[in-house]
């Protein structure tokens, strides 16, 4: 049963990573929606296209777990006016890595969806969509480290209201772009992401503004890191920018195998993922709350405290997704038809959508857990773990049973289930045997 005080206070570092990830989650659909007004190539294009990009800023993310880690850990101790440090030596690290690489991206974009999709309109209109969404590679590493220090000092309101304003924008600044209105000219799918990337523009210089304006007593632009702060961040964050990684690069060879099969089947592919996230988001917010509580819980000498935030959160987590999924299992066709136009698509896509929702309030633990580990230190441990799982069981089934034996997007589909399955599975293994209250961060 769910404590009514602990998830009160779950909740209330949860529910702005919540309403910010919603916010990201509608925000999908309706660029999902636009682009679909152009054809099943084009939001295939944009789909496989948003995957690679997310491959190669993945590193970066890592870095997002790795402040939470720290920043809720100074809390807990009560070295609050340390707070901030962690932040500071991330976004040095990234400054430093990422501008070069969102140039060496830019170039490198055509070649990625060769090496990804044989289709030549594919490549046509991801191409321009990809250099867009490359622009914005620093906004967004930055934008995920500060995510780690909103969390962390239980501000976590400051990153719902920067998404808010920015996926409002968003959405004006991709429909202009994306259809040639106020005089414009149509750009495509290449306005759908260059109004990504100019969103998170948009919620970097926001953080900026509002961390010096109320995290002066947490010690943001205080002081330069020091050098154990620097190899503390890198050795908290670079495992879990390694999984993110690897993880991100699984998904797009999920995405590069589903087009082996056909156009169809990637752009049905893509609308699973977004119609997903609907789940999946809230479920990582609650983790992300549930990490924050976990590493002050830790910050204080309490592991047992800690292991009791971790299943509070997880509970919470399924019951959401429960909730928010059955009406995609109940009535698949209406909401395929939002997005996709072709009969033909939905037909296909259909079963593997309600077994994905079906499934999702189990794998929603697994998510959970995998984050409230990452939050008490441990991310070595969920790395290694989510590598085999994906690249060394679920990769080789899906070529396996989609283009090698032709059966198709749902046998696919089946086999990414079983391997979430697994995954959960061994999260409350490593849950239950509590090695990450024994990581120092």
């Amino acid at each position: 049963m769910l404590n009514r005080q602990r998830t009160q206070s779950l909740l209330a570092i949860s529910l702005p990573i919540i309403g910010g990830m919603m916010s990201q989650n509608i925000l999908n659909l309706v660029d999902s929606a636009m682009v679909g007004r152009l054809g099943s190539t084009a939001l295939a294009a944009v789909g496989l296209g948003g995957f690679i990009n997310y491959m190669c800023v993945a590193f970066f993310l890592g870095f997002g777990a790795g402040v939470q880690a720290m920043v809720s850990r100074r809390m807990g101790e009560e070295k609050q006016s340390e707070a901030a440090n962690p932040l500071h030596a991330a976004m040095i690290i990234i400054f430093l890595a990422a501008i070069p690489t969102t140039f060496l991206l830019h170039w490198l974009a055509p070649y990625l969806l060769d090496l990804t999709n044989s289709d030549p309109l594919v490549k046509e209109q991801g191409t321009p969509y990809l250099q867009a969404r490359f622009w914005g590679v620093t906004f967004l590493a930055i934008h995920f480290s500060f995510r780690g220090y909103w969390s962390g000092i239980n501000m976590t309101g400051v990153y719902l209201k920067a998404l808010l304003i920015a996926h409002s924008c968003n959405i004006v600044i991709s429909y202009v772009l994306i259809f040639g209105k106020l005089g414009l000219p149509a750009m495509g799918t290449q306005g759908a992401g260059l109004g990504t990337s100019i969103s998170m523009l948009i919620s970097m210089c926001y953080y900026f503004a509002v961390a010096l304006k109320k995290t002066q007593h947490f010690g943001f632009f205080h002081a330069w890191p020091r050098k154990e702060t620097f190899q503390q961040v890198v050795k908290t964050s670079l495992p879990s920018s390694v999984q993110q990684f690897f993880f991100a690069a699984g998904f797009t060879v999920m995405f590069w195998i589903i087009g082996q099969v056909g156009t169809e089947e990637l752009a049905g592919g893509n609308i699973i993922i977004n119609v997903m996230l609907v789940g999946i988001l809230p479920a990582l917010g609650i983790g992300i709350g549930g990490a924050t509580l976990v590493g002050q819980s830790l910050g204080k000498g309490n592991p047992t405290e800690a292991h009791l935030w971790g299943w509070d959160a997880a509970k919470l987590a399924a019951l959401v997704v429960l909730i928010l999924m059955l009406p995609v299992v109940l009535f698949p066709n209406q909401i395929l038809a939002v997005f996709l136009k072709e009969q033909a698509v939905i037909d296909m896509t259909r079963l593997s959508l309600q077994l994905a929702a079906a499934s999702l309030a189990i794998e929603s633990i697994g998510i959970v857990l995998f984050n409230t580990i990452n939050g008490a230190g441990d991310t070595s441990s969920t790395m290694k773990i989510s590598f085999a799982l994906q690249w060394l069981l679920f990769l080789p089934a899906a070529w396996f049973v989609g283009p090698y034996l032709g059966m198709g997007l749902t046998a696919i589909w089946i086999g990414h289930i079983i391997y979430r399955m697994l995954l959960t599975a061994a999260m409350v293994y490593m849950w239950q045997g509590r090695k990450w209250a024994e990581i120092k961060v």
